[in-house]
């Protein structure tokens, strides 16, 4: 709960302050091996692959969620990430996103990443259709695929894909849910002999979401391949 609060914070004001001179630019990557830009692009792929924040039950043609987000994951491989230039163990995405429900159960979505004092921009999208649109007696089941694509860094280029299964269940003002899914990342380096790497891997998570008439907390634990993100959302959802 102390770093879910501590997310919460960073969520809030994230977007309050301008970044300092980028002290964390990826400026060594031709300094790795293929190896290490291996774990490097496995890391990369966890960290930066859509985060959905929602639970499955559709917004309706109404509805829409907006806020701001954080995202904290622990690399696994922190001393390669160091090489190549970030001198950190773990990456905090602060993040703008907004979500608007269509008809036939279907809502759509949008993020943009600007990590703070880093050259770590990431814009990101989402489809989801609610398989199941839930109800007072039965849960929501909903099938979501997103991409993900990294600007701002020159010796690399890297986009995720994912999809995954949703299912949530609202008791009154909270709605837990969990997921399984799938994840794929294309890290193409632009410097030295390197070569591309297409890392994937499983993904599972749980969360809730409170609302609070319109004001909305959400908070969300995954796992991909091996790295663990911890998610924190801050807005308004109807």
């Amino acid at each position: 709960m102390k770093h879910i609060h501590t997310l919460a914070l960073t969520a809030a004001c994230a977007f309050s302050f301008p970044a300092a001179a980028f002290a964390d630019d990826f400026d060594r990557l031709q300094s790795l091996t293929q190896t290490e830009l291996a774990s490097f692009a496995k890391d990369f792929t966890a960290v930066a692959s859509y985060k959905g924040i929602a639970p499955a039950e559709p917004l309706g043609i109404i509805g829409f969620d907006i806020g701001a987000a954080v995202s904290a994951t622990r690399l696994d491989n922190a001393a390669v990430w160091e090489k190549a230039g970030f001198e950190h163990a773990t990456v905090y995405m602060p993040t703008l996103r907004a979500q608007k429900g269509l008809p036939f159960g279907i809502d759509i979505g949008a993020s943009l990443t600007a990590v703070p004092d880093s050259d770590i921009k990431l814009i990101g999208g989402e489809i989801k259709y609610a398989l199941v649109p839930g109800g007072i007696a039965t849960p929501a089941v909903a099938i979501r695929a997103a991409a993900t694509r990294l600007s701002g860094v020159d010796q690399f280029d890297l986009d995720t894909r994912s999809v995954e299964l949703t299912v949530s269940k609202g008791f009154l003002m909270i709605t837990p849910y969990a997921g399984i899914g799938k994840v794929w990342g294309s890290l193409t380096p632009n410097v030295g002999n390197l070569k591309k790497e297409t890392p994937n891997g499983n993904k599972v998570f749980a969360g809730f979401n409170l609302n609070l008439g319109i004001a909305n907390m959400a908070a969300e634990v995954d796992r991909t391949a091996g790295n663990q993100t911890v998610s924190v959302k801050l807005g308004f959802r109807l």
